[in-house]
């Protein structure tokens, strides 16, 4: 099955350019472009794409906007990749807040735009960890440690190493249990916290402060 990718941006270079990033990939095909975040409810609902990599700032609705809309009204929504021309660009955490399941640069390379979309279709491990790290921390944390979240003690040591990166396969070797164990804890974590995807439990977990970015 070809995964379904919808482009945002209110540069047209830079549509041009991931097009012929995404559509010289097997298995990806762009089903469709928009100029502006006020586009994107009415392509997204007659496109049905599987990731939309929308454009953070644009002139009528931004990529947060757009992106909390789609959480909000869509039964399914597709991933969100944000596309920004600053790593620290404190739109692009709104962005995560706000249901993205990651982040792109502008001058990202072709090979890392396509891992971007292949990640956040599989869900099994974060996208660029690292620079979700330096987000985390430039945004300084502002919750209670999720106190309230009721997570299992394997299932914080969970949350930390998913935080820290590590796929499923990964947290499996470091916990000594099986895949469908950690896919079982993953599962939890991510009903509790109410995220949609590991993403956003992580996100949730910096946010809290239940892990440290420089930790």
């Amino acid at each position: 099955m070809s995964v379904r990718v919808l482009l945002v941006d209110d540069e047209p270079l830079i549509r041009a350019g991931l097009r012929a990033i995404v559509d010289s990939e097997p298995g990806l095909t762009v089903v469709g472009e928009a100029a502006d975040g006020a586009e994107v409810p009415g392509l997204v609902a007659r496109l049905r794409p599987d990731v939309v990599l929308m454009d953070v700032r644009m002139p009528a609705v931004d990529g947060i906007r757009a992106t909390a809309h789609l959480m909000s009204t869509v039964d399914v929504p597709p991933k969100v990749v944000v596309v920004t021309t600053f790593e620290n660009d404190d739109y692009v955490y709104d962005a995560l807040l706000a249901g993205a399941s990651g982040f792109l640069l502008k001058r990202a390379r072709p090979e890392e735009i396509v891992t971007a979309i292949r990640t956040v279709m599989t869900g099994e491990s974060l996208l660029f960890p690292a620079a979700i790290r330096r987000l985390a921390a430039h945004h300084g944390p502002s919750g209670d440690g999720l106190a309230g979240a009721g997570l299992t003690e394997r299932e914080r040591e969970v949350l930390r190493l998913m935080a820290a990166g590590l796929s499923n396969v990964e947290i499996a070797g470091e916990l000594y249990v099986g895949i469908q164990t950690v896919k079982t804890h993953v599962g939890n974590v991510l009903a509790k916290l109410g995220a949609r995807d590991r993403t956003q439990a992580v996100i949730r977990a910096y946010d809290s402060g239940f892990v440290a970015p420089a930790g």
